[in-house]
């Protein structure tokens, strides 16, 4: 059994760990949950952080809407020209890469991006539904989606609690508020949220 300073993976079983490993998937062993927690933390800020540097570095090149320009009905794009199949792919590949530099599968770093993205496609089309400006920050929505997505469907595999996830969650929003301001500062974001 483990401590709360222990690895948050020994105490699963032998055949837990099998699973996961004949489905591709490495389970993290040897590490201390807070480590855990902070490399979860490091892959949600690589996966939304990427198109937002893609942005800033390639303008308007590669920029190709997800949504390809479409209207819906009320008269709104489905989820706007800011999400775009550059932010999704460099989201996914630089989430992989990190999640491999921090010795962990890097499919866990692909679903995290994945996951991540389509929180924040999901947050996008509802913004739209509510006739929400293009960029227009809506506190809660624009965080929470992006980040407790890849995290309940991790769960399992990260062996997290639901304190666990409503904890990682609130970091992640406290974190991103804060990042972004300094962001805009350094004149990577366009806005401090």
């Amino acid at each position: 059994m483990c401590d709360a300073s222990a690895c948050l993976h020994l105490s699963w079983s032998q055949d837990q760990q099998n699973l996961y490993h004949e489905a591709g998937v490495k389970v993290v062993t040897g590490m201390t949950d807070w480590m855990l927690n902070v490399q979860i933390l490091v892959l949600l800020g690589i996966a939304n952080g990427m198109p937002i540097l893609a942005k800033r570095l390639l303008e308007d090149s590669f920029a190709a809407p997800l949504d390809g320009g479409m209207i819906l009905p009320d008269g709104e794009p489905l989820f706007g020209a800011a999400k775009t199949f550059r932010g999704v792919i460099l989201s996914v590949a630089g989430t992989a890469t990190t999640a491999f530099l921090l010795h962990m599968d890097w499919r866990t770093g692909v679903w995290i991006a994945v996951l991540s993205m389509l929180g924040d496609l999901g947050s996008s089309f509802i913004k739209r539904r509510l006739h929400l400006p293009l960029h227009a920050q809506a506190f809660g929505l624009d965080q929470i989606p992006e980040a407790l997505l890849p995290l309940l469907a991790m769960k399992a595999q990260f062996n997290l609690t639901s304190v666990d996830i409503a904890a990682l969650v609130v970091a992640f929003i406290v974190l991103e508020l804060a990042l972004s301001r300094v962001l805009f500062r350094l004149r990577i974001r366009d806005r401090p949220y």
